[in-house]
């Protein structure tokens, strides 16, 4: 039977979901804001409701905005009464706010640093339809043309030092392999998606000039880095992210497990 996925917000990591299903037997149906393509407008009702009509699956990446998610405020009640029996979510790791360089697993507490609305789009998914929605938090994203490699290459590296900081990161690569374990294992709930090795992002990015041959910038404060307001926010969390509910739930485990061994995937494809 032709199972039939349909996306909201066709982007970086449903791009690559998409890819990595289009030559099996899924029929894929996804929005953007604009049609193109590859998409129908968002707010193209009659399409989007057909397409909810016959999914299987359902996928959204669409950030919230203005206080609100879109998706859930325009569709919410269709999707509540949808025939497909999976829904997936897309949201961040950001939503458990400072947590002074702790461990946090799926149970910590979210909704007190920077993506207030993403906690709150996250929960208002979750009760959307417990039996069926998967969220899936995510940190720091990088996969092809999207990495420190392809920024050290640009010239736009820094490293900016802050002492005892540590992030979590996932190749692209790693979500889509999840997604797709999550299918047909795993129950609905929450499912943190990360490698095993968080790390400081200027150690990323010193390892990422080294491979290309590049001399690593020098270390900087915080106070003299060029950073936008968001990515002076970036620095104000400090966080270890667990995955140990996906490997035993889910049956995944990263290809690539650190950030070492996604770079050098990244360059010996070409990065």
């Amino acid at each position: 039977m032709t199972r039939r996925l349909l996306i909201f917000g066709l982007g970086f990591c449903t791009g690559y979901l998409r890819h990595h299903l289009r030559d099996s037997d899924w029929s894929i149906v996804a929005t953007r804001r604009k049609a193109d393509a590859d998409a129908v407008a968002f707010d193209d009702r009659a399409a989007v409701e057909h397409a909810l009509a016959r999914a299987t699956h359902i996928i959204s990446s669409v950030p919230p905005a203005g206080g609100e998610d879109p998706v859930l405020a325009i569709y919410g009640e269709r999707i509540a009464r949808a025939p497909a029996r999976w829904i997936g979510y897309l949201s961040s790791t950001g939503v458990y706010g400072d947590c002074d360089g702790a461990w946090v697993d799926e149970t910590a507490s979210m909704g007190a640093g920077r993506r207030k609305d993403r906690a709150k789009a996250d929960a208002d998914w979750l009760a959307l339809d417990p039996q069926r929605v998967r969220c899936f938090r995510l940190p720091g994203i990088y996969g092809p043309g999207r990495s420190p490699i392809a920024r050290a290459r640009a010239g736009q590296i820094q490293c900016v030092d802050v002492p005892g900081q540590v992030f979590s990161r996932v190749h692209v690569d790693d979500i889509v392999g999840a997604i797709v374990a999550s299918f047909d294992h795993g129950a609905p709930g929450v499912y943190n998606l990360t490698d095993d090795l968080p790390a400081p992002q200027a150690e990323v990015n010193a390892y990422a000039c080294k491979l290309i041959g590049h001399a690593p910038p020098a270390m900087i404060g915080l106070d003299d880095a060029s950073l936008s307001p968001a990515a002076r926010a970036f620095y104000d969390e400090n966080r270890r992210v667990a995955n140990g509910k996906a490997k035993r739930l889910l049956g995944w485990s990263p290809q690539y497990p650190d950030y070492r061994v996604g770079l050098q995937a990244l360059l010996r494809g070409g990065e």
